[in-house]
Protein backbone atom coordinates (compact mmCIF):
# COMPACT_ATOMS: atom_id res chain seq x y z
CA UNK A 1 0.00 0.00 0.00
CA UNK A 2 1.07 3.40 -0.23
CA UNK A 3 3.06 5.13 2.37
CA UNK A 4 1.42 8.55 1.53
CA UNK A 5 -1.65 7.98 3.37
CA UNK A 6 -2.64 10.56 6.38
CA UNK A 7 -0.90 9.55 9.08
CA UNK A 8 -3.97 11.08 11.72
CA UNK A 9 -6.24 8.79 10.31
CA UNK A 10 -5.47 5.01 11.12
CA UNK A 11 -8.27 1.99 10.60
CA UNK A 12 -7.88 -1.22 12.29
CA UNK A 13 -7.46 -4.11 10.54
CA UNK A 14 -10.53 -5.28 10.71
CA UNK A 15 -12.11 -1.85 9.56
CA UNK A 16 -9.93 -1.81 6.52
CA UNK A 17 -10.57 -5.42 5.51
CA UNK A 18 -14.52 -4.12 6.03
CA UNK A 19 -13.57 -1.46 4.03
CA UNK A 20 -11.49 -2.97 1.51
CA UNK A 21 -14.14 -5.74 0.89
CA UNK A 22 -16.87 -2.73 0.34
CA UNK A 23 -14.85 -1.19 -2.23
CA UNK A 24 -14.49 -4.52 -3.77
CA UNK A 25 -18.63 -5.25 -3.99
CA UNK A 26 -19.60 -1.60 -4.92
CA UNK A 27 -17.37 -2.30 -8.38
CA UNK A 28 -18.59 -5.62 -9.31
CA UNK A 29 -22.02 -4.50 -8.10
CA UNK A 30 -22.07 -1.39 -9.95
CA UNK A 31 -19.30 -1.96 -12.74
CA UNK A 32 -19.27 -5.22 -12.93
CA UNK A 33 -15.65 -4.54 -12.41
CA UNK A 34 -14.03 -7.56 -10.65
CA UNK A 35 -10.46 -5.56 -8.86
CA UNK A 36 -8.09 -7.17 -6.25
CA UNK A 37 -7.28 -6.48 -2.89
CA UNK A 38 -4.10 -4.47 -4.02
CA UNK A 39 -6.17 -1.63 -6.48
CA UNK A 40 -8.89 -2.07 -3.62
CA UNK A 41 -6.16 -0.74 -1.35
CA UNK A 42 -4.60 1.95 -3.60
CA UNK A 43 -7.86 3.34 -4.02
CA UNK A 44 -8.59 3.46 0.41
CA UNK A 45 -5.38 4.95 0.19
CA UNK A 46 -5.95 7.48 -2.13
CA UNK A 47 -9.41 8.34 -0.58
CA UNK A 48 -7.99 8.57 3.05
CA UNK A 49 -5.06 10.83 1.61
CA UNK A 50 -6.84 13.67 -0.76
CA UNK A 51 -10.57 13.08 0.32
CA UNK A 52 -11.00 11.93 3.94
CA UNK A 53 -8.97 15.21 5.49
CA UNK A 54 -12.23 17.35 3.67
CA UNK A 55 -14.58 15.50 5.73
CA UNK A 56 -12.88 15.66 9.03
CA UNK A 57 -12.36 19.24 8.56
CA UNK A 58 -16.05 19.56 7.97
CA UNK A 59 -17.04 17.94 10.69
CA UNK A 60 -14.68 19.95 13.61
CA UNK A 61 -16.38 22.81 11.18
CA UNK A 62 -19.59 22.04 12.32
CA UNK A 63 -18.94 20.70 15.82
CA UNK A 64 -17.56 23.93 16.18
CA UNK A 65 -20.43 26.02 15.08
CA UNK A 66 -23.06 24.09 16.99
CA UNK A 67 -20.66 24.27 20.51
CA UNK A 68 -20.45 27.97 19.71
CA UNK A 69 -23.92 28.32 19.29
CA UNK A 70 -24.47 26.20 22.74
CA UNK A 71 -22.17 28.48 24.44
CA UNK A 72 -24.13 31.90 23.54
CA UNK A 73 -27.20 30.11 24.72
CA UNK A 74 -25.62 29.03 28.13
CA UNK A 75 -24.20 33.03 27.99
CA UNK A 76 -27.90 34.44 27.49
CA UNK A 77 -28.65 32.98 31.62
CA UNK A 78 -26.55 35.43 33.01
CA UNK A 79 -28.14 37.07 35.22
Amino acid sequence: MSSKSNPRIKLSKEKKEYILSEIQSYFFNERNEKIGNLAAGLLLDFIIEKIAPEFVNLGIYEAYHYIDERLEDVLSLQI
